[in-house]
């Protein structure tokens, strides 16, 4: 598989956020969505000093990228690990703070391209959707076995989607008849569920389906709501964190955590704000920062991107 295709999102963004955290000596990066590894690239070729822990819990994925970083040798550690596991991770490898964390959410472009994992609704494959094949259930069987109210309630929450109901009415319909096996059915029962007027705006009707069922599938949310915090904490003072997001309730699940970090806790009306209730982090972005119309145009993944940072400045508080 061809990795020069893979043109890693807001890359000259993401290290300059980073820069003045990893240009110190010995300083250590973790990429908690490690992909193909172009983001780790050019982190370890733009800090020669700097040590890199690349985590992904797609084996496949792990075993391209340390093809590609290989030339580092042992400035990068590449770890089979879902991102929330930071903290195992950092433990067992005996390193107590890093002094840089980088995720880019979602899915990855080699999950997208190849055909056989089900991700794209635009190619027929095999309903699966997980990140790691080796572990979880499949797309399939999430639309087979789950009731009707919680496959509702799934399409509504991780795909906001509109016409959740009539999505699922007929899904429940159709998989008494046969079981959901394969993509292309799946997004002609999208298609035939769907108001006329849905069908002509909004790109692809089945792209809110898809996105909730893999969110399902491999408890992204959870999985993040986790993670934030516990790359926040693995910080050292100084230290910064890059977070590249998909879609809203990605992006909102970060600007919750990183948000609250940066305000003070104090009572109201203290004259003063002693340190316990100082912030401890600071933001580096002015809301979430977007991709130019340059970078869309080289790279048309890059065009709902949502990119937030943010740098421990204080211990946490007692």
């Amino acid at each position: 598989m061809s990795q020069t295709r893979h043109v890693p999102v807001m890359l000259q963004r993401c290290l300059d956020l980073l820069a003045p955290a990893l240009a110190r000596p010995g300083a250590v990066v973790v990429d908690c969505t490690l992909g193909l590894g172009g983001h780790s690239e050019a982190l370890l070729g733009a800090f020669p000093s700097a040590r890199l822990v690349g985590l992904d819990r797609d084996p496949e994925a792990l075993e391209l990228a340390g093809e590609r970083l290989a030339p580092y040798g042992d400035r990068a550690t590449l770890v089979h690990a879902v991102y929330d596991e930071l903290p195992d991770v950092l433990g067992r490898l005996g390193i107590p703070r890093v002094q840089g964390v980088l995720f880019d959410l979602g899915v990855s472009s080699m999950q997208l391209d190849e055909a056989g994992r089900g991700f794209a609704y635009a190619q027929d494959a095999p309903l699966d959707m997980r990140m790691d094949q080796t572990t979880g259930i499949s797309a399939a069987e999430v639309l087979n076995t789950y009731p009707p109210g919680e496959l509702v309630r799934i399409l509504r929450a991780y795909g906001e989607e509109k016409f959740a109901k009539k999505i699922v009415d007929a899904v429940v319909k159709e998989r008494v008849r046969e079981p959901f096996t394969h993509s292309a059915r799946l997004v002609e029962l999208i298609r035939a569920a769907l108001p006329q007027a849905a069908k002509r705006t909004g790109g692809n009707p089945a792209k809110r389906t898809f996105q909730a069922l893999r969110i399902e599938v491999n408890g992204e949310l959870s999985v993040l709501e986790r993670a934030i915090p516990a790359a926040v904490s693995a910080l050292a003072v100084g230290g910064r964190i890059a977070v590249l997001s998909y879609h809203s309730l990605e992006d909102r699940l970060v600007k919750q955590v990183l948000t609250a970090g940066a305000a003070n806790t104090a009572p109201p009306g203290l004259p003063v704000v002693p340190e316990q209730y100082q912030p401890r982090l600071r933001l580096l972005t002015r809301g979430a920062e977007l991709a130019t119309e340059a970078e869309i145009a080289e790279n048309k993944r890059a065009a709902p991107v949502r990119l937030r940072g943010a740098e421990r400045v204080r211990e946490e508080n007692p």
